[in-house]
C-alpha cells in the first residue's frame, strides 16, 4: 500500500506525479491518497485516464488523530512536491508523522524536503516519475531495505523532531544569538 497525505491536494504538491508513476508499476499495488481540494477532480480524472482508477482510492480529509493508523497501515509514504515561482515546500510535516510511524518515505527535492528525510528515506529529483517509479520499485521488490528505512525514519525523527529536542534546539539558538555567537 503506497500513500500520499496531504491536508489540501493542490498542483504544487505533485500527487499527479506519484499517479504517474504508479501507472507503470507491475504486481498488485494500491495506492491511497488523503486530502482534499481543487485539484481533487483532476486526480480523478487522471486516475481514470491512466487506467487505474480501481487500484487509487482517495480517502478524503482525515481528523489528525487517525493519522496514526492510517500512515501505520502504509508500506511507503510519497511527498512529491513541486517548486513554483510562488511556493517550495517548507517542512512536509507528513513525512515526519509517517517516519515516526516506522514507515519508509519517498520524497522530492522541494524546499525541505532532504533536509527533513536525510538519510531515512529516498529522495528523487523534482517532476521525475522515472526515478519516482523506480524508488516505488525499490521499496516494493526490497522488504530489507523497507524496513530498514522506517527504522531509521523512527530514529531520525526521534533524534530531531520530538517536542523536547526542537525546544532543546530553540533554546540553544537563542543562547547563541545572545551570547553573540
Amino acid at each position: 500500500i503506497i500513500g500520499s497525505a496531504n491536508r489540501r491536494l493542490v498542483p504544487e504538491k505533485g500527487v499527479d506525479l506519484l499517479l504517474r508513476a504508479a501507472a507503470e508499476l507491475p504486481g498488485v499495488w494500491r495506492l491511497h491518497i488523503t486530502g482534499d481540494g481543487p485539484a481533487l477532480p483532476n486526480l480523478r480524472q487522471l486516475a481514470d485516464d491512466l487506467g487505474i482508477a480501481a487500484r487509487v482510492h482517495f480517502d478524503g480529509s482525515l481528523p489528525s488523530e487517525q493519522l496514526p493508523a492510517y500512515l501505520g497501515n502504509l508500506d511507503a509514504l510519497v511527498l512529491t512536491s513541486r517548486t513554483l515561482p510562488n511556493w517550495k515546500e517548507q517542512f512536509g510535516r507528513v513525512l515526519v508523522e509517517a517516519m515516526a510511524c516506522g514507515v519508509p518515505v519517498i520524497g522530492s527535492r522541494s524546499g525541505e524536503i532532504p533536509h527533513v528525510i536525510g538519510d531515512a528515506g529516498l529522495i528523487v529529483p523534482e517532476e521525475d516519475v522515472d526515478a519516482l517509479r523506480h524508488g516505488l520499485l525499490q521499496l516494493m521488490q526490497d522488504d530489507a531495505l523497507r524496513q530498514e528505512l522506517g527504522r531509521r525514519g523512527r530514529s531520525r525523527v526521534l533524534e530531531h523532531y520530538t517536542q523536547a529536542q526542537i525546544a532543546a534546539e530553540t533554546v540553544d539558538v537563542y543562547r547563541r544569538l545572545l551570547s553573540g555567537e
